[in-house]
């Protein structure tokens, strides 16, 4: 499911064709918006049967109330029915949840028609910082997606996801789907053009000095030590030290390996959440959409695992250029 990262994804082309009034898509990438328990089961009862009937694999990625309602109506069918929260973000960071459709995919091309068919309901939680989080996985989910056999219906649910999130269905899915069928969405926009358009971030605590600032370092053994110390002090959790270092670290080599000096790093901590920013003076990765799978594929002996890592460990990852060279944001919730 990594697909090509420089071109458009496939499911978005049939998407754009039926919008001029051609015919209506029937396979892709879409989002249904429902508002009550009724709208919710005419979308997702004939998706999920039409499915079974094809001999697809099946997966739900879903919190468990919807599980259960979905379930309960597809009586003896949903013995059938796999559910997996680590598909999507309410189980899994951004990297993990494309890994491990990609091995569903792997499973469902053995056997069966070969195509997988998923299920999502949509949740981001409360945090604004997960809600944009969130739209960028949708969005470049159609990037990583690729030419795949994979049928994906997305329900945002407005009796209780803030109105935001549901406002960007149209744009991060190329179809939307309800009870009569799918068709194009004509607000859907490329990745390559949404994901950058996205506000950028910034957490309070970055209005205040940081606990950490170092500007022109010299060497990256003394970023990575720096890094480390900092980290250590304002983070009590030692797991969740040494995930959040590792990560920083990577992403100060990036910079020293394939930026420019001056490479410079601020921290910000305030007890609830750390941000780390690592700039360099110039840069070749400065794609927003790098990260979300290994820079080289499977083979890790290659390298390539820096903004990886990172989207695996942290929260939040924001790659950022600027006419000064490139920063990257990093961002976590302390545990």
């Amino acid at each position: 499911m990594e697909g090509s990262a420089t071109e458009c994804s496939s499911p978005a082309s049939p998407g754009r064709r039926a919008g001029t009034g051609a015919r209506p898509v029937t396979h892709g990438h879409a989002a249904a918006v429902v508002g009550s328990e009724a709208e919710l089961l005419a979308v997702a009862l004939p998706f999920l049967d039409a499915g079974l009937r094809a001999g697809d694999l099946v997966v739900l990625t879903c919190p468990s109330a919807t599980a259960e309602l979905v379930s309960r109506e597809l009586g003896e069918k949903a013995g059938a029915v796999e559910s997996d929260l680590r598909m999507s973000l309410l189980g899994a960071r951004a990297p993990d949840a494309l890994t491990t459709c990609r091995r569903y995919l792997e499973r469902a091309q053995e056997a069966g028609s070969g195509r997988l068919r998923v299920l999502a309901d949509v949740d981001f939680g409360e945090d604004p910082a997960n809600w944009r989080e969130g739209q960028r996985f949708e969005s470049i989910f159609n990037r990583f997606m690729g030419d795949a056999p994979v049928d994906v219906v997305c329900l945002y649910d407005r009796r209780r996801l803030p109105a935001p999130v549901v406002d960007s269905a149209p744009l991060t899915h190329p179809l939307l789907a309800d009870g009569s069928g799918r068709t194009a969405s004509p607000s859907f926009q490329d990745p390559g053009t949404y994901v950058p358009s996205l506000p950028l971030p910034r957490a309070p605590v970055e209005d205040g000095k940081p606990v950490f600032a170092v500007d022109d370092v010299r060497t990256l053994a003394g970023l990575r030590h720096q890094l480390g110390a900092v980290i250590a002090s304002l983070v009590p959790d030692r797991d969740q030290q040494e995930d959040l270092h590792l990560a920083a670290s990577e992403i100060a080599a990036n910079a020293f390996r394939h930026g420019a000096r001056p490479v410079s790093a601020r921290v910000w901590g305030d007890g609830d959440r750390i941000v780390c920013v690592i700039s360099d003076g110039g840069t070749s990765y400065g794609d927003p959409l790098s990260g979300f799978v290994p820079a080289h594929g499977l083979d890790l002996s290659r390298g390539g695992m820096g903004l990886w890592l990172a989207r695996k460990l942290w929260d939040h990852v924001d790659v950022l250029p600027g006419p000064a060279g490139l920063s990257v944001r990093l961002s976590t919730r302390l545990r």
